[in-house]
């Protein structure tokens, strides 16, 4: 059989990258063979050295760039090419937010199959530096001694860190405390090649108040107890048990160490429970632009019903509620309801129901019991909607869509599906939640064909830093 691929693995070639992908890899092509190049920026000329081949496509490293672009710059992270979670920080900020309105697009026309769809610019940040509100670090042995820090990309090696400068600084505070409390008191390091050891992992969350919650994770139980609570000063201190051979951080046996068992995290006029196990947007500034993007697209009305399908612990529902004669919410995960019923409650949200169940199960039968939203949201994870929520969905005569996406790949084989089922897709509006990552989050506004609505021009009530970046 032909091989179609004709270069070599461990060869250096030179290149244009003229492309980018999902993962912020720069794409280029020669002899009609297309190459993945990490870090490579589009228009760049660059001198590669190829690590994978395969039939139609290589995969190569970076050795130089002969033309850089005029949006590189130098990354702000010691472990940046080393961590792999920052793919585009060596991207100008700018030129990051065009990237993901690219991918977006990308993404609809090439799965979706939606060849005129306007995608609006992404909506980014003033300051795209400290926002992430939780970090969850891995503790290993890094020349013999206890270090915090993430893996590299598609491995298990620990990759050390000092600090991060997307996280907020009180929190890699709070991991460099227990590494030096495990040094101090000779703590044995978890080894997940050996099964042998203690201490696994350091999980810490700040409230937008302030409020620090540290989880300590440990194989068996915690050692050095006393020392680790005169040296950690946080508002609510755990200790997790994860015995299993995994690398699921957590496992099931919390114990609360000292201070308040649940933290309160406000966003607007809300305010949120919040506990070891709880989801929230690690983001609360453009989590707050992201919601305020949904609710506006949605709409919701004093006379009408409004599902939110993934509802997590109630943190869109609740704002959406206030607006809305009913919402009701589907979420598969116990805890997240048994959260979302309290922070219902200590809102005064009284016009809000919670079903606990799989997303493809409850709202069919929801709908087969004769529930009519007027409209339904839908946050789905990365893998995107079942296929029966998406047929229940085009079955409920509902007359608009919100689809809040934090992968471009499956927003577009999903909105493909609801295209064919009478939907249009009218809005697409990129978010930047997650700077200097490839992750772009998507609110995407579709109404039913065949159901008769208004049309209102949508126009964003802030852009003043897109103004700013232009």
């Amino acid at each position: 059989m032909k091989q179609i691929n004709p270069f070599q693995k461990n060869s250096e070639y030179t290149l244009e990258i003229t492309g980018v992908t999902g993962e912020g890899q720069g794409v280029g092509k020669l002899d009609g063979v297309t190459f993945f190049v990490p870090y490579a920026l589009i228009g760049e000329t660059v001198r590669v050295h190829v690590i994978k081949v395969e039939k139609r496509y290589c995969v190569a490293k970076l050795i130089e760039v002969l033309n850089p672009s005029a949006e590189r710059i130098e990354p702000k992270c010691e472990a940046y090419a080393q961590c792999g979670g920052c793919a585009l920080m060596h991207m100008s900020y700018p030129e990051q937010l065009r990237v993901k309105q690219t991918v977006v697009r990308d993404a609809l026309e090439r799965i979706g199959g939606f060849s005129d769809m306007t995608v609006e610019e992404t909506l980014g940040m003033n300051d795209p530096w400290r926002y992430r509100n939780k970090g969850s670090f891995p503790i290993g042995l890094v020349d013999g001694c206890a270090a915090f820090g993430f893996y590299a990309t598609r491995s298990h090696r620990l990759i050390p860190l000092y600090d991060c400068p997307i996280e907020d600084a009180r929190i890699t505070a709070i991991a460099r405390t227990v590494t030096e409390w495990a040094k101090r008191n000779r703590v044995p390091i978890y080894d997940e090649t050996t099964g042998r050891g203690a201490l696994r992992a350091c999980v810490v969350r700040v409230t937008s108040s302030g409020e620090r919650m540290a989880v300590v994770v440990t194989k068996g139980d915690l050692p050095a107890k006393d020392s680790l609570l005169r040296m950690l000063d946080v508002e609510s201190l755990y200790h997790n048990r994860n015995d299993r051979n995994t690398n699921v951080i957590f496992g099931e046996r919390f114990t609360l160490l000292k201070g308040e068992a649940r933290l309160i995290e406000r966003q607007g006029d809300l305010s949120f429970f919040v506990s070891p196990q709880s989801f929230l947007q690690v983001n609360p500034k453009q989590t707050r632009v992201l919601y305020d993007e949904a609710i506006r697209l949605l709409d919701p009305k004093p006379n009408e019903t409004i599902a939110d399908v993934y509802c997590g612990i109630g943190t869109i529902s609740l704002a959406i509620a206030k607006h809305a004669g009913r919402l009701i919410g589907i979420e598969c995960v116990p805890e997240a309801i048994e959260d979302a019923k309290r922070n219902a409650q200590a809102n005064g949200v009284g016009n809000s129901t919670f079903t606990c169940g799989l997303a493809e199960e409850v709202l069919p039968r929801l709908v087969r019991n004769g529930m009519r939203p007027d409209a339904i949201v839908i946050d789905p994870p990365r893998k995107g909607c079942e296929p029966q929520v998406l047929e229940t969905i085009a079955e409920s005569g509902v007359k608009r869509l919100v689809y809040v996406s934090c992968n471009p790949a499956t927003l577009a084989r999903d909105a493909k599906v609801l295209a064919e089922s009478g939907f249009t897709l009218q809005h697409v509006q990129p978010v930047d939640m997650f700077p200097h990552t490839h992750h772009v989050e998507t609110v995407c506004l579709l109404y039913h064909q065949k159901k008769d609505f208004i049309s209102v021009p949508y126009e964003p009530k802030d852009t003043e830093y897109l103004k700013k970046i232009k």
